[in-house]
């Protein structure tokens, strides 16, 4: 006589959800139901034990295209064995992966921001359709991260971020501070200028970037991981560590960390410990400080509004001035500093950051994280700047720039809505005032400055390059690199309804709302308007009168373009970058 299905089999406590996709060993005609599943399954590699067991769908973005990610299918392989290990199955979800390096001044580059919400959607595809009880991100180019954590905060799933790491900084003799990917762009300005010839561009090309990991300085990518460990969805000791050691083999260090996540991952499911338990209004709060602490990426903006919207948590553009605008900048990184993210790894990482900011009140200590334990708790072993002997860290008694001299909201009749400025650390004691040159077209910009066509105090202005004028919001940094490699980055400010890459620094203000497309008054500046920019009231505005503006907006049409697939499918779904640039 065959045993009855519900004594052969005891169904686990972490197996929460997936019952439904392997069947209920409780429940005999739900386990007779899913015999076609099992059968499947077990064509893929199942075995009786395994139905028992939880699964956990490993969000993995990999491709062998780009530095950032092309180690994620090793990474991927050591989590699912350290889940197996411990008794779990995994299912990987790979996703697109779309490099802002690689793409940059090119229509490739429309499909960056799109991958983001892209990639979120497949990992909930691929979560949901399997009944998966927890989920594991992976990420590194910089839209990954936000991507695959935003699926935990759509569907309060039980799970955690894991970052693939920082590249290292790249070396050439003859340059004091390391290069990464924003030294390339601006060699390419000075290139364009005169100042280096064809042989020293290619010499920076071939060293800036010696092996995998994301973007160096704190750029998005690097941002992004800061900002996971301020919400508390990843141990904080993860989001500064390189991807690899200068032999360009995954480290010790980050195969550890692989086993660290996993540990955690089970103790969130133990203790049903979910997205939205973590991911409450004082995490963004946190996050928000740290991204002005570290002298973050303006993408932060999109992707925290992006990221809180997913968690149903109130948090609007106006919080990054009334959060982030107290906070000083202390971080002596680049673009602005003379560091990388793998020289601050080197003197504590993240967690330094963390305690320095907690230890003089600016982050809420009582957050719950995924370790289990409150941020206080997490930082509690970690030593205090004062500790320390070095200058990748400054004490927030001492900044690099006081608090206001970094990313802040503004408005004027140029965006009624609202723009981005980027000062990271820079100090200005007057407004900037002079005329607007405008382009439709960001490679027109970028030959303009290359061919010498913009001089100090010219206000550059690029559009149609906004969520839906692109469609996809794509970065502005080969133009901003150009300018500050022609020695302008000072003096002309580059305005935007687009958005920068975390490796620009200048005088740069992007996310400009309405944007071109949706009819914005940015649409309607012709070069030589005179254009204000008043950094202590935060306003930027289009030198003419309110009757002209108003003409001038009364005639404006829109582009008419012949969209196909999915940038026609993004345009009329995504929303305005001062509302994270959403696509729901």
């Amino acid at each position: 006589m065959v045993e009855p299905v519900s004594k052969r089999f005891r169904l686990s406590t972490l197996k929460a959800r997936s019952h439904i996709l392997t069947g209920d060993p409780n429940e005999e005609s739900h386990w007779v139901k899913r015999a076609g599943a099992r059968a499947h399954l077990r064509a893929a590699g199942f075995e009786d034990d395994d139905f028992k067991k939880p699964i956990v769908t490993v969000a993995c973005p990999y491709s062998n295209a780009l530095p950032c990610n092309n180690k994620f299918r090793l990474l991927g392989d050591l989590v699912v064995e350290e889940i197996e290990k411990r008794g779990g199955k995994a299912f990987l979800c790979q996703t697109p992966v779309v490099s802002d390096g690689e793409t940059m001044g090119f229509g490739g580059m429309r499909y960056s921001l799109i991958s983001r919400d892209w990639i979120a959607d497949c990992v909930e595809i691929m979560h949901e359709a399997y009944s998966a009880d927890a989920v594991l991100s992976l990420g590194a180019c910089d839209k990954t991260v936000p991507g695959v954590v935003m699926p935990l905060a759509r569907l309060n799933a039980i799970g955690l971020f894991l970052y693939g790491g920082t590249i290292l900084p790249g070396h050439c003799e003859g340059y004091d501070k390391g290069l990464d990917g924003g030294s390339v762009k601006e060699a390419i300005g000075k290139f364009g200028r005169g100042i280096i010839d064809i042989e020293e561009l290619h010499r920076v090309e071939r060293c800036a970037l010696p092996g995998s990991g994301s973007c160096g300085g704190m750029f998005t990518a690097n941002t992004m991981s800061s900002v996971m460990a301020a919400l508390g969805i990843a141990i904080p000791e993860t989001a500064s560590a390189p991807a690899v050691d200068r032999a360009n083999k995954v480290t010790d260090t980050k195969r550890e960390h692989c086993k660290l996540v996993v540990d955690a991952l089970f103790n969130l499911m133990e203790s049903k410990i979910s997205a939205r338990d973590i991911l409450t209004r004082k995490a963004f709060e946190n996050a928000v400080t740290v991204v002005y602490a570290v002298g973050g990426s303006t993408n932060s903006v999109l992707h925290l509004l992006a990221l809180a919207r997913e968690a149903e948590v109130e948090l609007d553009i106006n919080d990054f001035n009334k959060i982030g605008e107290r906070v000083p900048l202390i971080a002596n990184l680049s673009p602005h500093g003379k560091y990388h993210v793998a020289d601050l790894h080197e003197v504590g990482g993240i967690p330094i950051v963390l305690k320095e900011l907690l230890d003089n009140g600016f982050l809420h200590g009582d957050c719950l994280t995924v370790t289990g334990r409150t941020m206080a708790e997490n930082l509690a072993n970690t030593p205090s700047l004062s500790q320390l002997k070095q200058d990748v860290i400054f004490p927030l008694s001492s900044p690099v720039a006081p608090a206001g001299h970094h990313i802040s909201i503004i408005r004027g009749n140029l965006a009624p809505g609202s723009a981005v400025l980027k000062l990271s650390g820079k100090q200005f004691d007057k407004p900037f005032t002079g005329p607007a040159v405008v382009f439709d077209d960001e490679n027109e910009a970028f030959k303009a400055i290359m061919n010498g066509k913009i001089k100090h105090g010219d206000a550059v202005v690029i559009r149609y390059v906004g969520p839906k004028g692109s469609p996809g919001m794509p970065e502005m940094l080969s133009p901003g690199a150009a300018l500050v490699g022609a020695g302008m980055g000072k003096t002309v400010p580059l305005i935007t309804d687009g958005r920068f890459s975390g490796a620009s620094h200048g005088i740069m203000i992007g996310h400009v709302t309405p944007e071109a497309q949706d009819g914005g008054p940015i649409a309607v500046i012709n070069s030589g308007d005179t254009i204000k920019i008043d950094f202590d009231s935060k306003e930027i505005s289009l030198v003419i009168p309110d009757g002209e503006l108003k003409t001038r907006l009364s005639a404006w049409t829109p582009k008419k373009r012949q969209l196909r697939g999915l940038l026609a499918k993004y345009e009329k779904l995504v929303s305005s970058a001062d509302r994270g640039a959403t696509t729901y």
